[in-house]
């Protein structure tokens, strides 16, 4: 895969809520998405990764606050974007049916990829995720941990400046999660920004920036070793208890 110019994401006092009002599933929140990096959106159930995923997709329509992007340094729309943007749902999104190789294949003749360069992308794919020997296996067939290796392979097809993945280790055995990982960390060496939420807390050691979210509201920004060392705790579960005691005693979130 070759070297992408970066694409990095500001967002600036973002508001959301449902119910008329009444479930405020995102309080003001403000961040920076560094081009080239890894960064993981952390939380728990019901901490408004999911939802500000989806605004900054433009899946869904924010309240209030601002979204900007940038390409190279330069701001741009989200439409520019688009063309190089691969997104992975946390729902299963593939097709039952259809194989591992006919995945690749359809997706390529979406993203409108020449023959050559889908025989060189795929053959590096198909070595970093380990599914060689199953080209011909339906994705209905495929374990937890080998449909989500499928799907980040298509999402990577593209050769995407950015990736947008919600929670996709979620119920991936130990060693598939790992190997998850590989695949990403080698990806941010060609520059693809990638923005990722989970709820596994030892994930967030894995980011090279991490975003802390409790309730809508944002605890912590930064590297992790930084912040974990800020609060002078061992790791991210012990950083969550401290961090949301502190905001109760104090009503930072008032």
């Amino acid at each position: 895969m070759q070297t992408n110019v970066g694409i990095s994401v500001e967002i600036r006092n973002l508001k959301k809520s449902f119910n008329k009002g009444k479930i405020k599933a995102l309080n003001g929140i403000t961040l920076n998405f560094t081009e080239g990096m890894l960064h993981g959106i952390i939380g728990p159930a019901g901490a408004g990764k999911t939802t500000l995923l989806r605004i900054i997709l433009t899946l869904m329509e924010k309240d209030e606050g601002n979204i900007q992007y940038y390409s190279d340094g330069q701001a741009i729309n989200f439409k520019t974007i688009m063309p190089n943007a691969a997104y992975m749902p946390e729902q299963q999104s593939l097709y039952a049916d259809l194989s591992i190789e006919e995945h690749l294949k359809f997706f390529a003749s979406m993203y409108g990829l020449d023959h050559n360069t889908y025989i060189e992308r795929t053959q590096n794919l198909l070595t970093m995720t380990k599914l060689e020997k199953f080209l011909n296996r339906p994705a209905g067939k495929l374990s937890g941990g080998m449909y989500k290796k499928l799907g980040l392979m298509c999402a990577l097809l593209r050769s995407p400046k950015i990736m947008f993945l919600d929670e996709p280790t979620n119920g991936v055995d130990p060693i598939s999660r790992r190997e998850f990982w590989d695949i990403l960390n080698n990806a941010t060496k060609n520059n693809i920004t990638i923005l990722m939420t989970t709820a596994y807390m030892d994930e967030a050691e894995r980011c090279e920036q991490v975003h802390l979210l409790e309730d809508g509201y944002v605890l912590g920004s930064g590297e992790p070793r930084e912040l974990l060392s800020s609060e002078s705790v061992e790791n991210f579960d012990e950083f969550f208890i401290k961090r949301a005691a502190y905001q109760v005693r104090h009503k930072v979130y008032e």
